[in-house]
């Protein structure tokens, strides 16, 4: 089974650019690679320059071009799409950070909304209060049925807490949309280049097997957007997990 990873570098005045950008290349791409499914990083629908900015430029799904565009190519191409959207909240006060499945019909069909929230202040350095903008999830989603196996959403600084990916897996998750120590399959693709003056992102969207083989890395040049294209072996999965059992020792810790 084929998926495929892509990256991009939205801006914030880039919606239609990127409904443009992401649906008819990124999807064509994959589709013509014969990918069964996309993964694409967060906030695919822009990076705005500030917490106030960002908010004022989120869109409900069913009125964002970026998501209806993104609904389209999904249904024209039967290639599903997991994608990483804002939304606004019901008072308009703060963001929603979210990660969409859209089916191969073009439906939204599971929404994950961040739990962690990335809180920095560096003595010197930058300062970011996702907190003050973004509201935060509540709870873990159940993991879904997808052509490459169950997937389990989680969205960037969800990382740092490897409760919830441990969860995911108990659920049944064969992919885990970020990376994790547990033996999954591990999708991450990210953001790359100059968004603006403030903000810069990393790249290096990744595919890694159970063994902590990278089977995909589309590095950190901003020429683009790209995919990446692996084949999820579920044979590999099942051999992993059998050959490197996990013995948790719920006896000396709390169980979760």
């Amino acid at each position: 089974m084929t998926d495929e990873s892509g990256q991009v570098n939205p801006s914030n005045n880039s919606k239609n650019d990127r409904a443009r950008i992401v649906c008819r290349t990124l999807v064509e791409q994959a589709a013509q690679a014969s990918a069964q499914a996309l993964f694409l990083p967060e906030a695919s629908d822009y990076i705005a320059g500030s917490a106030a900015e960002s908010i004022r430029l989120a869109q409900p799904v069913e009125q964002s071009e970026f998501v209806l565009g993104l609904q389209d190519e999904a249904h024209r191409w039967q290639l599903p799409i997991h994608v990483g959207v804002h939304e606004p909240t019901l008072d308009g006060h703060k963001l929603k950070n979210t990660v969409l499945w859209i089916d191969e019909r073009g439906e939204i069909a599971h929404r994950y909304q961040k739990i962690h929230l990335f809180d920095v202040d560096i003595g010197g350095g930058p300062v970011l209060k996702e907190s003050e903008s973004v509201e935060k999830g509540m709870r873990i989603e159940t993991p879904f049925d997808t052509p490459v196996g169950r997937v389990g959403s989680t969205i960037c600084f969800d990382l740092r807490f490897p409760e919830i990916s441990l969860a995911l897996r108990r659920l049944g998750a064969d992919i885990i949309t970020y990376p994790s120590a547990f033996t999954s399959y591990v999708i991450a693709p990210a953001q790359v280049g100059n968004h603006n003056e403030k903000r810069v992102s990393y790249g290096h969207s990744m595919i890694v097997d159970p063994w902590g083989t990278v089977l995909v890395d589309l590095g950190d040049a901003s020429d683009g957007p790209k995919i990446g294209t692996a084949v999820i072996d579920h044979d590999l999965l099942r051999k992993v997990r059998m050959e490197v059992p996990l013995r948790r020792r719920t006896d000396v810790y709390p169980e979760v």
